[in-house]
């Protein structure tokens, strides 16, 4: 019987499967998955630099206070912390928390613009050691042989 199975012709893969194969092995695809991954463990990163350098630092430039702890109780109640309302299930309003994301999304701006910087330094820097590009020394040939007349 197993013979039998080994002479059936196999199905035909569908079109489309080629396309997405070329698709994912593009240099571009593979690029963008990378960054994403690098920029995942990077989001653990900048939180802790919010949270435990940046945050204590700001709070305590401006009198010790704890944005995480910065809401309003939607009920109308009081409440020490976050955690305390939370847990008492009242609605709150976290401006702290939106502050923290203020603070962490312009950190991560701050990094990806510096980061983007350095990597064009270093691609002009490249280039400028590679010499002229073969488009360039043509026209230069070209021009030149305009000029003979």
């Amino acid at each position: 019987m197993s013979s039998t199975l080994s002479k059936l012709p196999l199905p035909k893969p569908p079109s489309w499967l080629g396309e997405f194969r070329a698709f994912i092995m593009r240099g571009s695809v593979v690029d963008l998955a990378v960054g994403i991954i690098i920029g995942a463990a990077f989001t653990g990163v900048v939180n802790s630099l919010v949270k435990d350098i940046f945050n204590p630092l700001l709070g305590l430039a401006i009198g010790g206070i704890d944005f995480t702890n910065m809401f309003v109780a939607l009920n109308g109640a009081h409440y020490a912390t976050l955690d305390a309302a939370k847990s008492a299930g009242a609605p709150t309003l976290n401006f702290g928390l939106f502050i923290n994301a203020i603070i962490q999304f312009l950190i991560v701006g701050f990094a990806i613009f510096w980061t983007v910087k350095a990597l064009s330094k270093m691609r002009l820097h490249q280039e400028a050691e590679a010499g002229p590009k073969a488009e360039e020394l043509l026209a230069e040939i070209r021009d030149l042989l305009k000029a003979k007349g």
